[in-house]
């Protein structure tokens, strides 16, 4: 199952302009709160430089980057856990996903009105995360009543798991997310097949006006104190703006807007890359004249189950991973420059694929 990251955010925040900008899909992006009665699913092609100095050697046909599934999930609401705005669907889908990028609104726009009457993106953090607390609390409660059926029997094994969960409970009924509870991987997995919401990684995307693009504004300011001791990533971002980039076809154009604006690159291509990044992704290169291409792998991968990602009969047939790393396919211009040098080394099936590899697979099915 491929990994998704999830955009979220309580209703009339930007998100889904947002997420027009960062995805092939587009989605309907509304003025009124709770219109949207579905989540929509993209694609994000992954911005990497890489390619195309990889390119500018190889001259492939095609170059094709890295791809990762995005879900835009609509607007939030005080009391989603309990359905308010059809919640409990939502937060279903937010389950299904492996971290969050959390869209705060941090502009003004009379004609857009707060579903809480004022702008206050700290105090919008501190409603999705209840809403998300209340959910993993009562998973964490019904799950609780099970293995206390079974650790009356005796099962020792049912009695610690009480105990695990109970320090979860304790920790939630306090208001605080899973993601800050201390606690033992082992004891984590207690925990494993209820995919809870408040533990998912998240990066903070400040939404804000194009005059605040490029240094933030007070919003951004309340929010980088209200999340300092969390060791959060906080994006800005300018959706409106954005959204005008994305329009554009250009290259030049684009370098045009963005040197009006200021920016050196798209805000969007930082939030993708974050996304990427929280996802504990990385990719790796292959090269030849008919394409260029990045691959999307887990970091911690080993060259089979790397060499599986491109085709399953790659990973069963394995035999060896040809690899030269990035900085030296780039210094030394060819692949057979690197050999020539030295530099591309012969790998076994316990070599752990690294981010940048350029790859080259021998396998025999």
């Amino acid at each position: 199952m491929p990994l998704k990251c999830g955009i979220v955010g309580l209703t009339n925040t930007g998100k889904t302009t947002i997420f027009n900008c960062m995805s092939s899909t587009k989605a309907e992006a509304t003025t009124y709160a709770f219109s949207t009665t579905k989540s929509n699913l993209g694609i994000i092609d992954i911005p990497d430089e890489r390619l195309d100095e990889i390119d500018k050697i190889v001259h492939a046909e095609k170059v094709t980057p890295a791809t990762v599934e995005i879900v835009d999930i609509p607007g939030l609401a005080k009391g989603s856990s309990h359905g308010e705005g059809i919640g409990n669907k939502f937060l279903g889908d937010i389950q299904q996903t492996d971290a969050l990028i959390q869209v705060l609104r941090c502009f003004d726009d009379v004609n857009l009105p707060h579903v809480e009457g004022s702008i206050d993106p700290v105090r919008d953090i501190e409603i999705l995360d209840l809403e998300l607390i209340v959910k993993d609390l009562e998973m964490i409660e019904r799950k609780i009543v099970k293995l206390e059926k079974i650790a009356r029997s005796g099962d020792k094994d049912a009695k610690k798991g009480v105990d695990i969960l109970q320090r979860y409970k304790d920790h939630f009924e306090n208001f605080k997310s899973a993601r800050t509870l201390e606690m033992d991987e082992a004891d984590k997995r207690i925990t494993g097949d209820l995919f809870l919401l408040s533990d998912k990684p998240v990066v903070y995307a400040c939404n804000v006006d194009d005059a605040s693009a490029l240094n933030g504004n007070h919003y951004v300011d309340a929010v980088k104190e209200a999340l300092k001791d969390q060791q959060a990533e906080i994006l800005i971002i300018a959706g409106e703006l954005e959204a005008e980039i994305a329009e554009l076809d250009d290259p030049d154009d684009r370098k045009a807007f963005l040197d009006d604006a200021g920016l050196p690159e798209p805000g969007v291509n930082k939030l993708i890359k974050a996304a990427y990044k929280l996802l504990n992704l990385e990719s790796f290169f292959t090269a030849g004249p008919k394409e260029v291409r990045a691959w999307t792998i887990k970091k911690g991968m080993t060259a089979p189950q790397a060499a599986g990602v491109i085709h399953s009969d790659l990973e069963r047939g394995f035999i060896r991973a040809e690899v030269i790393k990035y900085h030296d396919y780039i210094t030394l211009g060819s692949e057979q420059a690197c050999k020539d040098a030295g530099k591309m080394s012969v790998e076994g099936k316990k070599y752990v694929v690294g981010d940048g590899d350029v790859v080259y697979i021998r396998f025999n099915v």
